[in-house]
């Protein structure tokens, strides 16, 4: 190492440690200035307002601020043990989470694996197109959307269901059925962007093995069951490990846009509850304690997810 610096022309000391750390630090500059942007941008917004969650320990007064209040230990989360409301939410959470797992999850490999079986190349970039586009649209457009189509007396799907002589069917009313438009509208959402990620792991599986399939008579269903999802296995088993650490969490814009008070015993999930007591009520110390059950109970389940991948025999995210 000491023969290359020299030839480069440097004129300091190259048994000189720092010397020899000024050298790459003069060398790859642009690089730390690059990477110093991302890094403030994280210390910043994410690592800066950790110390927010002190006020769940404390009798938090606005007007003193974070370094004010009097510290009250954990009688906070006490107190947030105690609401029934706290629990219909949790239990809302999981539910509708478990629920996605089973139903959504499946989802975007059997659209990954029958768009890459598509032989045409305009219709599959066209498909691809589509599919990925309810991506790229707000919640609140979506449950705007929805509630044009499903309301109960002017919703495009009941119209026509009235004109067959039928009575109504109350999509978002009914507590069973708003269920189902959820996970419904969930799966019409995410399905398309999420398949990306399994057609990249398809595409670097090796030609070969579906052309040594063809040779000795696998047809294209048997290929896709002894090829495609063996080889999508490690890929299927990571996204299920991250699935579960958010099994605690539903976006608020998901459950905001889509619930009303006739099913907010099944709709109130823990991101609508955090804001109804902490925004709409002010009672930021109960919000904030929320807030961190939810995300020291996610830690959890993806520390255990892991751990179990691991001792099946499968490749963990760490």
């Amino acid at each position: 190492m000491a023969k290359e610096i020299i030839s480069f022309g440097t004129k300091f000391n190259t048994q000189s440690l720092k010397g020899y750390k000024l050298y790459f630090l003069k060398q790859d500059i642009y690089l730390y200035l690059m990477i110093a942007l991302p890094l403030a941008f994280y210390a910043i917004f994410l690592y800066m307002p950790m110390y927010g969650l002190s006020i769940a320990f404390k009798d938090y007064n606005m007007f003193s601020g974070f370094l004010g209040g009097e510290w009250i230990g954990f009688d906070v989360f006490k107190e947030v043990f105690k609401m029934q409301q706290f629990w219909y939410a949790v239990r809302n959470t999981l539910m509708l989470n478990l629920l996605s797992l089973i139903i959504a999850f499946p989802g975007p490999i059997l659209l990954a694996i029958m768009l890459n079986e598509i032989r045409n190349n305009l219709a599959k970039r066209f498909l691809q197109s589509v599919v990925y586009l309810p991506y790229f649209m707000s919640w609140m457009i979506i449950g705007g959307l929805l509630t044009q189509i499903l309301s109960e007396n002017y919703g495009i799907v009941n119209i026509a269901i009235k004109a067959l002589g039928l009575p109504s069917v109350p999509f978002l009313l009914d507590e069973k059925l708003w269920v189902g438009t959820f996970l419904g509208a969930l799966v019409w959402q995410s399905s398309g962007y999420n398949a990306i990620i399994y057609l990249a792991a398809i595409t670097g599986i090796n030609p070969e093995l579906f052309e040594a399939a063809a040779v000795d008579g696998c047809g294209r269903l048997r290929a896709i069951w002894h090829i495609t999802l063996p080889s999508l296995k490690p890929t299927i088993v990571i996204m299920l490990i991250l699935n579960i650490g958010n099994l605690m969490n539903i976006g608020f814009e998901r459950a905001f846009a889509l619930q009303n008070p006739v099913v907010a015993k099944y709709a109130d999930v823990i991101s609508t509850f955090v804001f109804r007591i902490g925004i709409e009520n002010g009672q930021y110390s109960v919000a904030t304690a929320v807030g961190l059950f939810q995300s020291t109970i996610a830690i959890v389940m993806l520390v255990l997810a892991n751990f179990i991948a691991k001792k099946t025999g499968e490749e963990g995210i760490w």
